[in-house]
């Protein structure tokens, strides 16, 4: 349903290299820069897996912060996530587990980016 999104950093460098971390597990590479002479001089980077789909801007903010879910695609690599975003920086904002109130294989974790984005990695999969 959405093609592509993204948010902007105040602190570019460092969101960069908090989201460089917490993607790997998630096999999410950063997979393009657009040239600045394109963007004002503000340096804008594409996430994904085969294409961009998540980008982050060099400017503001989010203000108020907002909320990315990133599939993952096992238990294990939400646990994965989690454990190398809070080590890239992150905050934590619900740590691995089931949320049944959303359905019975919901699993995820949620993590609070640099600029206070809620993070989160989730796995639909029931356990095997």
């Amino acid at each position: 349903m959405i093609d592509h999104s993204g948010i902007s950093a105040a602190d570019i460098s460092k969101a960069v290299s908090f989201y460089d971390q917490a993607f790997a597990p998630l096999s999410i590479l950063m997979l393009a820069e657009v040239p600045i002479e394109f963007t004002d001089g503000k340096r804008v980077v594409g996430y994904g897996t085969q294409r961009p789909q998540f980008w982050l801007s060099e400017g503001e903010a989010q203000k108020p912060p907002v909320h990315f879910a990133f599939a993952a695609p096992t238990r294990a690599a939400v646990d994965a996530f989690y454990e190398a975003a809070l080590k890239a920086g992150g905050s934590d904002n619900g740590a691995p587990g089931i949320r049944a109130h959303y359905h019975e294989n919901y699993y995820g974790a949620f993590v609070l980016d640099p600029e206070g984005n809620n993070i989160e990695a989730v796995c639909h999969k029931a356990e095997k």
